[in-house]
């Protein structure tokens, strides 16, 4: 398997899915249980490890499901329902690690912090957005259609001075 491949020293694996082997190993410690499916009589399931790299791997580099099934030699209908799947579990697992500022003071804080380490006085936090490129679901009209000629929804994301996730939609 690819993900294999990749977790030696040499910074591959954070090339390819844009974290550490290290994270990888705890998102799947977290999320395997999860996304793991059964073995039929038919076929092999496909691992968790699997699913997760192909998630990752699609965040990181906005690959279409074709080039994908390339890469991991997974159909992309099939890795048009792990994505969606994993991203869940995803979300689910780490909820509990994205904590949005409740009140004034620690919005405060965050700013503080940002006018200390970066010396933008006033900032309550870095923010970016990416396009997720997707299928447009049927009778959708131009409801996801960019600006960039394809169909896609907006991942956007505010973190801290220390690059912590304070809010994600």
């Amino acid at each position: 398997m690819i993900v294999d491949l990749l977790k030696e020293p040499s910074g591959k694996f954070h090339n390819f899915c844009r974290i550490s082997y290290e994270d990888f190993e705890l998102l799947l410690n977290k999320i395997g249980p999860q996304v793991q499916k059964k073995d039929t009589h038919l076929r092999l399931s496909i691992p968790a490890k699997e699913r997760l790299a192909v998630t990752l791997r699609y965040l990181a580099s906005g690959d279409s499901y074709q080039s994908l099934s390339f890469l991991f030699k997974i159909s992309p209908q099939i890795i048009s329902v792990i994505v969606p799947e994993v991203c869940q579990e995803l979300i689910i697992a780490l909820s509990e690690h994205l904590k949005t500022p409740q009140s004034p003071a620690e919005w405060k804080t965050i700013a503080q912090v940002f006018e200390e380490r970066w010396h933008f006085p006033h900032c309550c936090g870095a923010i970016d957005g990416k396009h997720v490129i997707l299928q447009a679901p049927p009778n959708s009209g131009s409801e996801y259609f960019n600006y960039k000629s394809t169909f896609s929804i907006n991942l956007m994301a505010l973190c801290d001075a220390d690059y912590c996730i304070t809010y994600a939609n």
